[in-house]
């Protein structure tokens, strides 16, 4: 995932806001940083942040670039900003998201003498393909809404341009974008948390499909939208920030409620210590004792926040590096205790098995129960650079391993009452080596977010696609 933030201001210069509320997207991109900025002329810098952090590449940047209004955008993989000479005058674009058939966009585009120059990771730079795509159109707005019919998956997005900025949020609504006002200033951001200390008010959170254009005389709405967004379960679960709300509702305050539906759930266990795998799994954890009564306490310690995070890095090697350094254990809380160990989710199961649950039995644990706040993830990621394959999601291993055979109808194992589900849960659990597993049932999960089921986007643990105009009914992949 990306983090996009977008600044117009009526002063001389909003570097400032954009450089700070920026740095408040740190946890969501390793890859990239971005920043661009209009005053007399384009100012763009791109810098390399996977083994730095955002506020001491750009803190130089940012003091020599000036102009009344910018964007910036911390990436997983794409370098960006994307500057653009095109039709409608020079413009600067950040993106969010992930398109499905970028391949199939890109070669049509080429069949037709459009030409591409950013490229990443060997492939076409998903934030050009976008900005080619939105050149297709008859102004700006209805270039970003063809763009929208053309792509599969999602992208939100930030334009800037003389006018403003435009504020694209995609059409499913899968990612958030929220609008806040200072003192003279005008900001977009995907992390609210982001307006908090730099004293901007939310005035409003984007609908699906919603555009519109910041300027020096304020926000002008270009397109309604839809009413029925389906935003991403998993940004309260794991990937946003404790202090950001979408859609109203607090990314901590949900994870304490998904930590006491767990809680709800488990009889007889007898912990001595409830923890949270840091930094996600500290709201689940603190949820679930007050529920319980068991004491919280940190027998796992986060050393620094530069580690990151292990699940974005696409290459395995960095993924088990960043979860081996990171989390140091503390022996003397560890040992002989009973340790329930609250989780945002198990995805591949290596890191977990490998480097945090192997940490608390060689510290002396006595018994170790894992309380993931989400269901079994089953399907990748239609819709943002995450998994990418059914064979890196430890349930679909488990599946194969007991079925015995590649393809398989995973049906039964979507309903936690089934007898295949709870053969599915004790394999994962002897696999990784623990003394019990119960994961968070769908319903349960719901719940806890606290919005009705068709706004939120499950696609992950039910194969269930979000709906959008122009993409039909919903539907779900199938089931093998």
């Amino acid at each position: 995932m990306s983090g996009i933030f977008g600044v117009v201001s009526t002063r001389k210069d909003c570097t400032e806001d954009l450089f700070y509320g920026t740095d408040y997207h740190s946890h969501l991109g390793t890859g990239y940083g971005g920043m661009a900025v209009v005053g007399e002329d384009f100012v763009r810098q791109i810098h390399n942040i996977s083994q730095s952090q955002f506020k001491s590449k750009f803190f130089e940047d940012y003091r020599r670039m000036q102009g009344n209004k910018g964007i910036v955008v911390i990436s997983a993989f794409d370098e960006q900003p994307v500057y653009l000479q095109s039709k409608f005058g020079p413009f600067c674009i950040v993106t969010n998201g992930f398109i499905e058939n970028a391949e199939e966009l890109a070669g049509r585009l080429l069949k037709q003498g459009i030409s591409f120059s950013e490229v990443s990771g060997g492939l076409i730079n998903a934030a050009e393909l976008v900005a080619k795509l939105i050149t297709r159109g008859k102004s700006i707005v209805d270039g970003i809404q063809y763009m929208f019919s053309q792509i599969e998956g999602s992208c939100s997005l930030l334009l800037l341009n003389r006018d403003g900025v435009y504020a694209a949020r995609d059409r499913r609504g899968y990612t958030p974008l929220v609008l806040g006002k200072g003192a003279g200033t005008w900001a977009v951001t995907t992390e609210s948390a982001a307006f908090i200390n730099r004293g901007f008010t939310i005035t409003k959170y984007l609908r699906a499909g919603e555009i519109v254009l910041l300027s020096e005389h304020g926000v002008v709405q270009k397109a309604k939208g839809f009413p029925l967004a389906q935003i991403c379960t998993f940004l309260w679960i794991y990937t946003g920030f404790p202090a950001s709300s979408y859609e109203g509702i607090n990314v901590e305050l949900v994870r304490e409620n998904c930590g006491r539906l767990l809680a709800r759930r488990d009889n007889g266990i007898g912990a001595d210590v409830v923890c949270g795998i840091p930094d996600s799994g500290i709201g689940h954890a603190l949820g679930y004792a007050m529920e319980s009564g068991v004491p919280y306490r940190r027998p796992l310690v986060k050393y620094t926040a530069g580690y990151g995070r292990s699940y974005i890095p696409s290459s395995q090697d960095t993924r088990n590096l960043v979860a081996k350094m990171k989390l140091v254990p503390v022996r003397e809380i560890i040992k002989d205790n009973r340790i329930v160990v609250c989780e945002d989710s198990i995805v591949r199961g290596t890191q977990l098995k490998n480097f945090t649950i192997r940490k608390l039995w060689e510290a002396g644990a006595r018994e170790i129960h894992v309380r993931p706040a989400c269901p079994p993830l089953m399907f990748p990621c239609r819709f943002n650079r995450s998994t990418r394959s059914v064979k890196e999601l430890v349930a679909r291993r488990a599946i194969r391993k007991l079925e015995g055979k590649n393809k398989h109808d995973i049906t039964r194992y979507l309903d936690p009452e089934s007898a295949e589900y709870g053969r599915m849960v004790d394999w994962i659990a002897k696999d990784i080596g623990v003394t019990s597993l119960r994961y968070q049932r769908v319903d349960d999960m719901i719940e806890a977010v606290g919005l009705p089921r068709e706004n939120l986007c499950l696609y992950c643990w039910t194969g269930e696609c979000p709906r959008a105009k122009g993409y039909g009914r919903s539907k779900r992949r199938s089931r093998r």
